[in-house]
């Protein structure tokens, strides 16, 4: 069975990995190309978007394509809703691979808020640390009050606010290095998307050692369509595809 793997997450690498290793798929992975140098998974790759969902949903037939995995990250509603619109118009099952948000823990200052609009709206601190990545930060770019700490894979394009400083960085972090990056900036609040798992919890257990607020924003809504939140249990659904 041909499968088409939405990646980009850590989830997705390792998914394409397993099921390349297994007789009976045939994996196609596609990345968005939003990151210059992105890190590939195993087997076959293509970058760039399909062009809207009916071009997707071409592109299904086109290639008999059997499944659609959704791995991206949290946050791509845009992209999980063309890929549940193009499944839909190609008959072809979809599943969704989304880990767990945080969960708040004793010691945490969380302040939830909807949207990146809402969270720039009302900043409990005046030396943010921002690790929104590059999409939003425009949000931002009006408050020349504040001093902005950006963190992304890659550089930002503009707007960004007046008083910024970048610093270029890719996950897995350690705790400690996030705090001392913290403390070497006098970060007073920290500002994330509740984007979940290890690769980036690291800055949450150092803004509650250091006693920070956390504003944190809340997912999208996530699609009416059949999901699950690890590896092996997109590896059962496509095993039932498979079998099916």
């Amino acid at each position: 069975m041909r499968v088409l793997l939405l990646g980009g997450t850590g989830e997705a690498r390792r998914l394409a990995g397993l099921l390349a290793a297994r007789p009976g798929f045939d994996v196609v992975s596609s990345l968005a190309g939003r990151v210059a140098d992105p890190a590939l998974p195993p087997g076959r790759t293509r970058i760039g978007g399909f062009g809207g969902a009916a071009a997707l949903a071409a592109w299904l037939a086109a290639e008999r394509i059997g499944a659609v995995v959704d791995a991206t990250h949290p946050f791509a509603s845009a992209v999980t809703a063309s890929a549940v619109a193009a499944a839909g118009d190609a008959g072809v099952p979809l599943l969704v691979l989304r880990r767990p948000g945080w969960t708040e823990e004793p010691g945490d200052d969380w302040r939830r808020v909807p949207s990146v609009a809402e969270a720039a709206a009302d900043l409990p601190g005046e030396r943010v640390f921002l690790t929104i990545g590059r999409g939003g930060l425009a949000a931002f770019a009006g408050d020349a009050r504040r001093r902005y700490l950006v963190r992304s894979v890659d550089p930002p394009d503009p707007p960004l606010p007046p008083r910024t400083r970048v610093v270029l960085g890719r996950g897995p972090f350690t705790v400690d290095g996030e705090a001392a990056l913290m403390r070497e900036h006098a970060v007073d609040v920290l500002v994330t998307k509740d984007s979940g798992g290890a690769m980036t919890a690291a800055k949450l257990v150092a803004a509650r050692r250091l006693g920070l607020p956390v504003v944190m924003i809340d997912r999208p809504p996530a699609p009416d369509v059949p999901a699950v939140p690890d590896v092996q249990g997109a590896l059962a659904w496509l095993g039932e595809r498979a079998g099916a």
